[in-house]
């Protein structure tokens, strides 16, 4: 299964943003997680997404909550899950 990791700075902690994260892959069908970084940023593995809405995803993610300032991503591993949980901060 094809995964992103993303990773979003600016004000994005403790503005409700990993909920709304949850909340799009979810409505969309997607299974990963995501996390608070401890440098302030968020970082989301987000598996389900083909190459064609990984972009859209991202774009979803920057008129988050908060401020998003970037949000890049790159292909990664799929993580083992069957759901979209927020997990403990790294």
């Amino acid at each position: 299964m094809r995964a992103y990791r993303f990773l979003v700075t600016g004000r994005v902690q403790g503005v409700g943003f990993r909920a709304y994260v949850q909340a799009e892959a979810r409505r969309m069908g997607y299974t990963g997680w995501v996390r608070n970084r401890r440098d302030g940023s968020v970082e989301a593995v987000v598996a389900g997404l083909d190459p064609s809405r990984a972009d859209f995803f991202r774009q979803r993610l920057q008129h988050g909550p908060g401020m998003p300032e970037r949000v890049h991503f790159e292909s990664a591993e799929a993580p083992d899950t069957e759901d979209f949980r927020i997990e403990s901060t790294y």
